[in-house]
């Protein structure tokens, strides 16, 4: 038996000695003879590459096929893909383009795009049809991702030989079939995709193939504006409508507030500590649009004194920006979504979530970019906001998942796909909705409220550069699995002491931190039987009365279950009612 992982991981897509779990695969690969189509459904990092191109290598060495084919999700993985497979003897050419109809002479075969064989899917056909093809499709999901693409990529790889089907999260947020994967009813009769090898990152985890990685969570208070004029404030973190969260998580990002400055901060002062072990280590700050890329890049220029990469994806040399980053002792690098997927720099150890998306799959892709391991007690790290989505996310990385067809709603599947997408919905909101929630960001700050690892939670609320904060900024870079919940239980033990003697010190100081839940919870109710009593002095109505027509009005449940949120805007409603 191989050991699942060797003290030093050979480079991407070069190791001379297979895994345990690409054993595996390839055995049960050889299983069935003559088998066309494989998935493989391996965590992000686990090395996916090698395992293809040795199938390749072997299939070539048994004579099964004359031709290779490998389609990619981008053109910068064209490359990746071609100088892989060089290092194991097969020559791809990733710049063959729709106008050639057949590859050179000298290649095994091509490196292609979806979107390429979606233009003009008779070109790869006839390349298909012209020798017995073995076609790897890379990240196969991208396959559905318009219905003109699946139907392309049936037409152009149905007369293969061999299919091998890869992916690091083989599942979809909507219900277009992936091509070539066959689905197969559940035990209550909906069709889920069906693999044929899965390797995840709990098995990973534990085979010291992947890195384990802490989610570093940050709350905050954050006001703005609406169209009306009217100044919002909510905490981020706390118990608010999906609406609400949404702007105050929207508000959380923007670059001239405090909250992203304090985030940058904390995550730059993580990567130094990591950096004391791990002296190449990178971080990458995924952004929502391209403004704020340059925006976070200045700040973390005035932190740093280093220009971080920027890369764009309409930046024509994007692909050679990532490249320059990987090999070089650079700190961070900025993107738009360029390297959510696909893109290895196997130095990044720190993460910072600065975007909007939340769906799983693409949540999946970014932390793929952080878990890869070039040596065993390499960990990584992650900020993201304390938002409600994404804590589910973090606090379920290690959930294995299928594509699911029949899905009755959304959010059947527990995903809540449709929180964010409903809440960043503008055009088709409704024109109160859009007029109540238009906004301007006007103040944002930031504290950090737990760690999660494993799907459990460490850690308090704490001010940026307290002690408190640093008990978590400060945990080594290098940790073996089995190790960080013990850490972890340490370190919110010291915490609490630490807290506990400053506040002995300085019980006067003023804090930031929003009050507790259950105290904010019990004046709000406080403040709404009050005046729930003054209304029904002057109608007469029965108070039970009136809390039912508040009820019936502003929704949720009875006031001892209601949220903060739930509660005031009763508390408004009535205050606009009760004549003074």
């Amino acid at each position: 038996m191989l050991s699942p992982s060797f003290p030093q991981r050979a480079p991407w897509g070069t190791a001379d000695r297979l895994r345990a779990w690409q054993q595996e695969a390839l055995e049960e690969y050889f299983r069935v003879e003559a088998r066309r189509d494989f998935l493989v459904a391996a965590t992000p990092g686990a090395g996916k590459t090698t395992f293809a191109l040795t199938l390749a290598v072997e299939l070539l060495r048994t004579n099964e096929i004359d031709r290779i084919i490998v389609v990619a999700p981008t053109e910068h993985l064209k490359t990746q893909w071609a100088d892989a497979a060089a290092r194991v003897h097969i020559r791809l050419d990733p710049r063959f383009r729709n106008s050639h109809w057949a590859p050179a002479r000298q290649y095994h075969g091509v490196v292609v795009t979806y979107a390429q064989v979606a233009a003009k899917s008779s070109v790869h056909r006839h390349l298909t049809q012209d020798a017995r093809t073995l076609v790897i499709l890379d990240e196969v999901h991208h396959g559905g991702d318009a219905l003109s693409w699946g139907d392309a990529i049936r037409d152009a790889y149905g007369p293969a030989k061999r299919r091998l089907l890869l992916s690091g999260t083989p599942f979809r947020s909507d219900t277009a079939p992936i091509p070539f994967v066959d689905y197969l009813p559940d035990e209550s009769g909906a069709r889920v995709s069906s693999t044929d090898y899965a390797y995840g990152y709990g098995r990973a985890l534990q085979d010291g193939v992947v890195r384990p990685v802490l989610f570093h969570m940050y709350a905050g208070k954050m006001r703005w504006r609406t169209s009306a004029g009217d100044e919002l404030e909510a905490h981020l973190g706390q118990d608010n409508t999906k609406d609400v969260t949404s702007q105050a998580w929207r508000t959380a990002l923007d670059p001239e507030g405090e909250w992203m400055p304090a985030v940058l901060s904390a995550a730059d002062r993580r990567l130094t500590e990591i950096r004391h072990h791990v002296p190449d280590a990178g971080g990458l700050v995924l952004a929502t649009d391209q403004t704020v890329a340059r925006a976070y890049a200045k700040i973390l220029h005035s932190l740093t004194g280093q220009r971080p990469t920027v890369v764009l994806s309409d930046d024509a040399t994007a692909s050679e920006r990532i490249e320059k980053f990987s090999g070089s002792n650079d700190r961070w690098m900025v993107a738009v979504r360029m390297v959510s997927e696909g893109v290895d720099v196997p130095r990044l150890a720190v993460g910072v979530y600065a975007t909007s998306s939340s769906t799983p799959l693409f949540f999946a892709q970014a932390i793929g970019r952080f878990v890869r391991a070039r040596r065993r007690g390499e960990a990584a790290s992650v900020f993201l906001p304390n938002v409600p989505v994404l804590m589910k996310l973090a606090n379920e990385l290690e959930r294995q998942r299928d594509h699911a067809l029949d899905r009755q709603s959304k959010d059947e599947d527990g995903l809540e796909d449709s929180l964010l997408e409903d809440a960043n919905r503008e055009d088709d909101a409704s024109d109160a909705l859009t007029q109540e929630f238009s906004y301007q960001a006007i103040s944002s700050l930031a504290h950090f409220d737990r760690v999660v690892f494993d799907g459990k939670e460490f850690g308090q609320l704490a001010e940026p550069g307290t002690p408190e904060e640093e008990e978590f900024i400060g945990i080594p870079g290098l940790l073996e699995p089995e190790h960080v919940h013990e850490l972890l239980m340490q370190r919110q033990s010291r915490q609490s002491r630490l807290r506990e003697a400053r506040e002995a010190v300085t019980p006067a100081q003023t804090t930031t931190l929003p009050e507790p839940l259950h105290r904010t919870l019990r004046e709000q109710r406080q403040l709404l039987n009050s005046l729930v009593g003054v209304y029904a002095r002057q109608t007469g109505d029965p108070h039970g009365a009136v809390h039912a027509e508040l009820r019936r009005l502003c929704g949720g449940p009875a006031v001892a279950q209601a949220t903060v949120t739930q509660l005031q805007s009763r508390i408004d409603l009535l205050r606009r009612r009760v004549r003074s």
